[in-house]
């Protein structure tokens, strides 16, 4: 008795119940399946120039027409080899120029001329440098500091060069040097010697 059909409302035939529901399920559920949405939601069309793209077309025929006639030119050009004896052209008879050698040409000269013309603002001015004044000051300085020192300049140099340093001969393993001072060294000694 529990699995046969229980309605929810009284009724005086089950059965009949029963197959009533199920058409009308059975109706609902293909409403359902059958159903169209009230919100357009499928999006924009896509543009009928993008989807062509006209411009790609256009660069690709471009490109092609191109190649085509590269091909036809090296075509030609094979042709021509093969139809000649062998001979190479490789000489190139045109000689490389700049196309700005003229101007920068014009841009030596003109640098030319201003280092020129520097050079002989540089060589006609006259030094303001005064050597001989330098040399004038400078011997006028030495005369002063002559005059102030105790002992004269130059003294020492004179003392070194009149000494002679004389060696003893060398006798068996024993080596003695000595050194004998002459007149002269004598004589600077005592001008050296301080003033009392």
């Amino acid at each position: 008795m529990h699995r046969s059909y229980q309605p929810l409302k009284p009724v005086t035939n089950r059965y009949l119940q029963q197959r009533w529901e199920q058409n009308n399920f059975d109706d609902h559920r293909r409403k359902v399946s059958s159903a169209l949405p009230v919100v357009d939601n499928k999006g924009m069309r896509t543009p009928a120039h993008v989807q062509l793209k006209l411009k790609k077309l256009q660069l690709q025929d471009e490109r092609l027409s191109i190649i085509d006639r590269d091909n036809r030119l090296l075509a030609s050009r094979l042709a021509d080899i093969v139809c000649s004896k062998g001979v190479v052209d490789h000489r190139n008879q045109y000689h490389l120029r700049s196309l700005n050698a003229d101007r920068r040409r014009e841009e030596l000269l003109l640098v030319s001329r201003q280092n020129q013309a520097i050079y002989q603002r540089i060589t006609s001015r006259q030094s303001e440098y005064r050597r001989q004044l330098w040399l004038d000051d400078w011997e006028k300085a030495e005369r002063r500091r002559d005059d102030i020192s105790r002992y004269p300049r130059g003294l020492a140099e004179k003392q070194r060069s009149n000494r002679k340093v004389k060696f003893a001969a060398v006798e068996g393993s024993e080596r003695s040097t000595s050194c004998s001072t002459t007149d002269t060294d004598r004589t600077d000694r005592q001008t050296l010697e301080p003033l009392k």
